[in-house]
């Protein structure tokens, strides 16, 4: 199982990051380090299933959230974004909720007029 989460999490990084090699080289070295840190542990400890755990959810997480933007040239702020098959895609539906279930009528964190 840790195998599979390894090369999962290795395989998620080099998607989030293609074209950056030093940002994926980065990533694969913290990678490495964080499970020959966890080798000693116990196949048949908890914690071990928590680790495994959270390599797969960070795997997860770089596939679908992580997405790389490059400045174009002559753009000020302009950015071409590289969204892969795997990016996440919502609808904008709970950003246009945010504002509905507010206290009283204020604001985020209480900060309306009053």
């Amino acid at each position: 199982m840790a195998l599979a989460a390894y090369r999962n999490l290795m395989r998620a990084a080099r998607i989030a990051f293609q074209g950056d090699a030093p940002v994926l080289a980065a990533a694969k070295q913290q990678i490495r380090h964080e499970f020959r840190q966890k080798s000693s542990m116990s196949s048949s400890d908890s914690a071990t299933k928590e680790a495994i755990q959270h390599a797969q959810e960070v795997a997860k997480f770089l596939r679908a959230n992580v997405v790389q933007g490059k400045k174009l040239d002559g753009e000020d702020n302009m950015y071409r974004l590289r969204i892969h098959e795997d990016t996440e895609r919502g609808d904008n539906d709970t950003i246009k909720m945010a504002g509905q279930g507010t206290i009283g009528g204020e604001g985020c964190c209480g900060g309306g007029s009053r």
